[in-house]
């Protein structure tokens, strides 16, 4: 009996395998495609983190039992360098990193300055 609206179809076993394999192929491309897009998102969230810990670290440093001057003549700037400390014998830019972190080009070029005695100290006075 022919029924004339079922459709008889003969696929080769060689264009059966290649179907599935196309298909395995599409769902490994998209999975990795996922995994790389979380692992971005990790990284970028790690790196966030560790900053926000780095920021909050800075703060209070100065007060921990490690930091070899007085506390009180700190003074925290945040950017391009964490702060100021201020002796009677000099003053000292200080830059806080924990790890292998490594100076910004920023502070590299001010590292640069100190280092070629070119920090200068000026006064400006505005008649009011």
């Amino acid at each position: 009996m022919n029924f004339p609206f079922i459709f008889h179809f003969e696929i080769s076993v060689s264009i059966l395998i290649a179907t599935i394999l196309f298909i395995i192929v599409i769902i490994q491309t998209w999975f990795l495609r996922y995994l790389n897009n979380r692992l971005t998102k990790l990284s970028f969230q790690k790196k966030s983190q560790s900053t926000k810990y780095g920021k909050m670290t800075e703060q209070f440093l100065p007060f921990l039992d490690v930091f070899p001057w007085d506390a009180n003549q700190f003074r925290f700037l945040g950017t391009p360098i964490d702060g100021v400390q201020f002796e009677k014998d000099r003053i000292i830019l200080l830059e806080f990193k924990s790890s292998g972190s490594s100076l910004s080009s920023r502070q590299k070029q001010i590292k640069k300055l100190v280092d070629t005695n070119q920090v200068f100290f000026e006064v400006i006075r505005i008649d009011i």
